[in-house]
């Protein structure tokens, strides 16, 4: 029998599969994502947490470690735990979780892009503890290594900031990132070519601002993720999109769709969102129009890291022989979410400028979690995660595919990925013909299932399927899931 709740709205049940410090963690987090623990909330010591639930200590101290880790809690030497001001979800919206909460006023645009008019229908996992299946973006948080990371991170408090407020981010960390670029991705850099920065967008933005005028053009990819040219487009940029075929962005097609684009963003490991790898062909192509105009590539490498078969491509900043690629990497999607550290590699040429100008407009990324990252890198642990989820989400692709095709074969059809931590469900023979990916995707999403409309992420002429997410699902949970979503699409409406 579960013991019976604290004021704090909390229980734990000993007879429960899950173990105690998972069921404390899981409390407390839908405590906080349904408002009944309060932003800034502080938390009771863990000695008096775990004396009323007649529990270990080191239960409770695992428990909080690891909603610390994904930025529920913070947690300062000498203080109080409390509950995070920003949590990981706002950026996201949640379903269930408005209720009671006064709308927020939405601006009337008379003129909107092609791409911010398609970017409400994305609809992202909200990061609960049970997340909804298939969402995309997400790692596994089940084989990220909490206690190693609880462990850097209290090493990190205990002694403070070892180094002051840099712009360009921590030293420590920055020459862990060079290291492991050199050994992981074959990108051969120094500390100083490296930018610790607080996301993809926000190096776009900086990027955009410090390389062209405004009005000036840059090349996105057709389909691409509409944050990308959002980003570029909040520095003044006009945005140009670009077909992807097979081989993945042509430089032959530039001349045509753009002859004065000086930037353009690619994703040539893994394209975002069809998974293609550009050949090697359409690489030179594009380094060799970069140099003839003076342009600049900024090479979006999300999720290099993950390739399960095939021999995978040299990045275009190891080709790069005249300086014109900037290598971008986030570790958002290889450890947690919650981090909310990128990275960009500037060429030479570009490390004395943008230096100069981040030491005027500044502002330093956040500082808290930079030094025990770079000790994670150091160590050794980001290479053995990475060895880890690679084998993982190979078994988790494969275990999605086998389950449509089992499953759901008379409505959706997968095939699978050379990498990568996403597929493409397209519709199959009993796909109804009035039947819109957007609207399949609001349908699964009432039954628990985080799909996006492939849709969404065209300007032209939308290609219709649903991106599924599945490396954080595991892999028990994969079957129920297919099947839940192929009864949702038989007997829609």
């Amino acid at each position: 029998m579960a013991r019976a709740p604290l004021p704090l709205p909390v229980s734990l049940d000993p007879t429960s599969p899950l173990p105690l410090h998972a069921q404390l963690r899981e409390a407390l987090r839908a405590a906080i994502l349904d408002r009944r623990l309060a932003r800034g909330a502080r938390l009771p010591a863990s000695r008096v947490l775990a004396a009323d639930l007649a529990c270990a200590r080191g239960t409770v101290v695992l428990a909080l470690e690891q909603l610390v880790a994904e930025g529920y809690l913070t947690a300062r030497p000498g203080s109080a735990t409390r509950v995070a001001a920003t949590l990981p979800d706002d950026s996201v919206p949640s379903p269930g979780r408005s209720e009671g909460a006064s709308p927020m006023p939405v601006p009337n645009l008379a003129r909107r892009s092609a791409r911010l008019t398609a970017a409400p229908r994305l609809r992202y996992m909200a990061g609960s503890a049970a997340p909804d299946a298939f969402a995309l973006g997400r790692p596994a948080p089940d084989a990220f290594p909490y206690a190693v990371w609880a462990r850097l991170l209290q090493a990190e408090w205990r002694h403070g900031p070892a180094e002051p407020p840099d712009p360009r981010g921590s030293p420590a960390l920055r020459g862990a990132i060079a290291t492991y670029l050199a050994q992981a991705r074959g990108v051969v850099c120094a500390a100083d070519d490296v930018i610790v920065t607080a996301g993809i967008r926000q190096s776009l933005k900086l990027l955009a601002e410090l390389l062209l005028d405004p009005g000036e053009t840059a090349l996105v990819e057709e389909p691409g993720f509409p944050g990308i040219a959002q980003a570029l487009a909040s520095a003044g940029l006009r945005t140009v999109p670009i077909p992807v075929g097979p081989g993945g962005l042509s430089a032959s097609r530039v001349g045509v769709l753009a002859s004065d684009a000086r930037l353009a963003v690619v994703t040539p490991a893994h394209h975002y969102p069809l998974g293609h790898t550009m050949s090697l062909q359409n690489r030179l192509d594009l380094l060799a129009w970069a140099k003839s105009v003076g342009g600049w590539i900024v090479e979006d490498d999300y999720d290099g890291a993950y390739r399960y078969a095939g021999r995978p491509l040299a990045p275009l900043r190891a080709l790069d022989r005249v300086g014109r690629v900037i290598y971008v990497g986030s570790f958002s999607k290889l450890l947690l979410p919650a981090l909310g550290l990128s990275y960009l590699v500037l060429p030479r040429g570009l490390v004395a400028p943008v230096n100069q100008a981040l030491a005027e407009i500044g502002p330093a990324p956040p500082g808290i979690g930079q030094w025990a990252l770079a000790r994670f890198i150091e160590e050794g642990h980001l290479a053995g995660h990475l060895r880890r989820t690679r084998r993982l989400y190979a078994l988790r692709q494969a275990a999605l595919v086998e389950a449509v095709a089992t499953l759901a074969a008379d409505i959706l059809a997968v095939e699978p990925m050379e990498g990568g931590m996403h597929l493409i469900a397209r519709p199959g023979p009993s796909w109804g013909a009035g039947l819109t990916d957007a609207a399949a995707a609001v349908a699964l999403g009432q039954a628990g299932i985080s799909a996006v409309a492939l849709s969404a992420y065209h300007v032209g002429w939308p290609e219709p399927g649903l991106l599924l997410g599945y490396a954080a699902v595991p892999e028990r949970a994969i079957a129920p899931a297919v099947r839940r979503m192929a009864e949702t699409l038989r007997h829609r409406p």
